[in-house]
């Protein structure tokens, strides 16, 4: 929808301004008129060219700090206008204190919080929106804060062991490659222009690093073009659907990412459909909402068939299990959970059981990866120095 810039005075004649989002500009002009502000000027803000932000995006983190934050002072009483007024007010994130401003605007003109999130994808998605309204319709607002920031708190404790397990062996990698790169480009050609002034004959390995020297000197613009053209046509490749999908099921082929990866998605779509259900959404919409989080297209398409089988009244264990995406002893104890009729409480044991599990894969890996790392480094950087200590070894016997 196209956003207005307005301008007017409230009732007590003080000029206001400000941005709204509406179908038409006469909507607009309502929804003020419902708060007591006389328009005066109305008109529809222009397209503006979409530049990259740098630092200026609303974080998970953002969003587990405001909903805690929000709980408290639903929980507290306050007014629901109030309260994301103050929110938005002590925001420190400009974009994310523009977009609570305009949900209190939204709200305050008579739209539902969970209508008034939900026009913000960028900031809260449909789980967000979906539980909000759960918890408007079952006059349990607070609870379902109270359940989001848990949601959202365990995601970017997730997300953060992950990173921070890849930060070490993709910088060790990265600086190692520098480092490599500049030997080859800057340190060999003077080796090699001494060797060529004492007519000294070039071992086989001493030529293979010499020969390589002289191609990334020559054309160090191709190897950069050919490693951005890599980067970008995996990029776009990615953004197809059979792309996704090939790219994601490669992943959960790979030793050791693979098994990660898988427990990551498990870990995720117990707690995300654990979370939706205990507030209240239907099964069928959760599935959906949790086959959209899924963060791998594989899992993604794997929920959705066991959504399908769902909505045709079967269980949701034995499809599940049929998927082979999700472990046995998953689909078992959530089979467990559908006979007790603890669904939720089952879902949220497994999620943290495969978190848990997650932190055991993420120092695993590290174990494994490290020595490889520091094997695969000094085989590279002893295979140059050997190739250049040789025409030496040779230098000298003729000499003696």
């Amino acid at each position: 929808m196209p956003s207005y810039e307005w301008k007017g005075r409230d009732r007590h004649g003080n000029p206001q301004t400000g941005v709204l989002i509406g179908d038409t500009k006469d909507a607009v002009i309502a929804a003020l008129r419902k708060q007591q502000i006389v328009v005066t000027t109305v008109k529809e803000k222009g397209k503006e060219i979409a530049l990259p932000k740098f630092g200026g995006g609303i974080s998970s983190k953002d969003i587990a700090v405001f909903t805690r934050q929000f709980s408290v002072m639903i929980d507290a009483g306050l007014p629901l206008v109030q309260c994301l007024e103050i929110l938005g007010q002590q925001q420190d994130n400009k974009a994310f204190q523009k977009v609570l401003l305009q949900v209190r605007q939204d709200v305050e003109g008579g739209l539902s919080l969970a209508d008034a999130l939900g026009k913000h994808p960028q900031a809260f998605d449909d789980l967000y929106v979906n539980m909000v309204a759960a918890g408007e319709a079952g006059g349990i607002l607070d609870t379902i804060l109270q359940r989001l920031a848990v949601y959202i708190e365990k995601n970017v404790k997730l997300k953060s062991q992950v990173r921070s397990a890849l930060i070490y062996p993709v910088a060790v990698v990265v600086i190692a490659v520098i480092v490599v790169y500049i030997i080859l480009w800057k340190v060999i050609p003077v080796f090699a222009t001494l060797f060529e002034g004492l007519g000294a004959s070039l071992p086989f390995l001493t030529q293979v690093v010499v020969n390589l020297s002289t191609f990334i000197g020559n054309f160090w613009w191709l190897i950069f073009l050919v490693v951005a053209g890599t980067i970008f046509g995996t990029q776009q490749y990615y953004q197809t659907e059979g792309g996704r999908y090939q790219l994601d099921k490669l992943l959960l082929k790979i030793p050791a990412i693979g098994i990660l990866l898988r427990k990551i998605a498990v870990a995720r779509f117990c707690r995300t459909l654990g979370t939706l259900l205990s507030s209240g959404v239907a099964i069928l919409e959760s599935l959906d909402i949790t086959a959209r989080t899924a963060g791998n297209a594989v899992i993604e398409e794997a929920i959705l068939i066991v959504r399908k089988e769902v909505e045709e009244g079967k269980s949701l264990a034995d499809p599940l299990s049929r998927t082979e995406q999700f472990p046995p002893m998953v689909c078992q104890m959530i089979g467990v959970g559908e006979q007790t009729g603890a669904m939720d409480t089952m879902l949220s044991k497994i999620a943290d059981f495969y978190e848990d599990e997650v932190d055991a894969a993420v120092e695993g890996m590290m174990s494994l990866l490290e020595p490889i790392i520091i094997s695969f480094l000094g085989v590279v950087i002893g295979t140059i120095v050997v190739a250049m200590y040789l025409p030496m070894f040779s230098l000298i016997s003729q000499i003696g």
